[in-house]
């Protein structure tokens, strides 16, 4: 169900909805003076090698200038970040620095209280929006019921990607297919958006938590697939699992401080999305997926249909087979993508099992080892 069976439910629900209400179209202001001013909000540690080409990035978004404001919030930065923004993009961006690095959440805090622009849009240092990113984003939010807005994330394709990236490219194309048909159901489950409001100094996925408060207000999150930003994949699958160890952490803290969302009596539509989408992957699945292999030889060994579950069996030997075959490849810096789907799921649902243990390593922080990203 977690994996294959929400989606189709979810496609059948988003069909019968759309047989009878049609979506409505909406239109931006007919002149620049119309449109709202935005803050383009960049929270970077140590991220001198992406200076230039963010801020290219940034420059080149189709939107008046005397209406996007950039800032940078670059907190405990201890390499050239600061000088390279100060000496080459002076007058371009505004910086907030403090010495004191309090992780990512304590940053985007912070630097929030010095933002007064209506709309403010979050962004990676080493993520690069495409051009009509902000049109599309502040069209989203003339629908008064949606507070805050989801932009799609794609992996660069290289020529020569690992299992990481590979599996990960994979993985993303999959979620943004459910990110979009959340949104057309009810709301997308998880975003970064407007309607701030502090979190607590420790917060693993500050997006996602912020997004979610938000839809516990009334708002909805909407998905936008033509604003999205493009970033590379983990250097390798040790890279990787940093990033999957910590998400999966953070997945188990959200359940945690977002437990009035299981309430589907007050939460209705969302809290159906929310327990399907998120909440399964992050807590009992990955029990119950490992747990099927064992089970599958006892009721072998307890009479159970030797043809029925034999087979069940013979498949499950099959796809860890080829789970562990794509893992082996991967050592060898071998590429088929094909292989990479098997190991990359079972890469992931290990990684919640150590995200446990990470959330009891890091309670109370809210800084964590950055990943390396493949090279372009």
């Amino acid at each position: 169900y977690t994996y294959l069976g929400y989606g189709i439910v979810l496609y059948v629900l988003v069909k019968l909805k759309e047989l009878f209400v049609k979506p409505v179209k909406r239109s931006l202001p007919a002149s620049d003076a119309g449109l709202p001013e935005v803050t383009l909000f960049i929270t970077a540690f140590n991220e001198e090698d992406v200076i230039d080409e963010k801020m290219e990035n940034s420059l080149e978004l189709d939107y008046p200038a005397d209406k996007l404001h950039i800032v940078w919030v670059t907190d405990g930065s201890n390499d050239g970040t600061n000088e390279r923004l100060k000496t080459r993009w002076q007058g371009k961006a505004t910086i907030h620095f403090q010495p004191l690095r309090q992780g990512k959440t304590a940053a985007m805090t912070r630097g929030m209280t010095l933002v007064d622009t209506p709309l403010v849009v979050f962004t990676d240092a080493n993520t690069m929006v495409n051009r009509e990113a902000i049109q599309e984003i502040v069209l989203a939010f003339q629908d008064p019921k949606v507070g805050c807005v989801a932009g799609e994330k794609r992996i660069a394709v290289q020529t020569k990607d690992g299992a990481a990236a590979g599996g990960e490219g994979i993985y993303w194309k999959y979620e943004s297919t459910l990110k979009a048909l959340d949104a057309r159901l009810y709301s997308a489950v998880g975003a970064a958006g407007e309607l701030f409001e502090a979190m607590e100094p420790d917060t693993l996925l500050d997006d996602f938590i912020l997004s979610l408060r938000i839809t516990m207000k009334g708002y909805t999150i909407a998905y936008c697939t033509n604003a999205y930003a493009i970033e590379s994949g983990s250097a390798d699958m040790r890279e990787e699992e940093k990033r999957k160890v910590r998400i999966a952490a953070g997945g188990l803290q959200s359940i945690w401080r977002l437990r009035p969302l299981l309430n589907p009596f007050r939460y209705g539509t969302l809290s159906f999305q929310y327990t399907s989408h998120r909440v399964l992957r992050w807590s009992i699945t990955p029990f119950l997926l490992f747990a099927l292999f064992p089970l599958n030889i006892a009721i072998l060994l307890l009479g159970g249909s030797a043809i029925f579950y034999g087979v069940l069996l013979a498949m499950q030997v099959l796809f860890y087979g080829l789970g562990y075959w794509g893992y082996y490849l991967s050592t060898k810096q071998i590429k088929n993508k094909l292989l990479f789907i098997p190991y990359y799921f079972l890469f992931m649902n290990v990684n919640v099992l150590k995200g446990i243990r990470y959330l009891k390593k890091k309670k109370g922080s809210g800084a964590w080892e950055k990943a390396k990203r493949a090279e372009k």
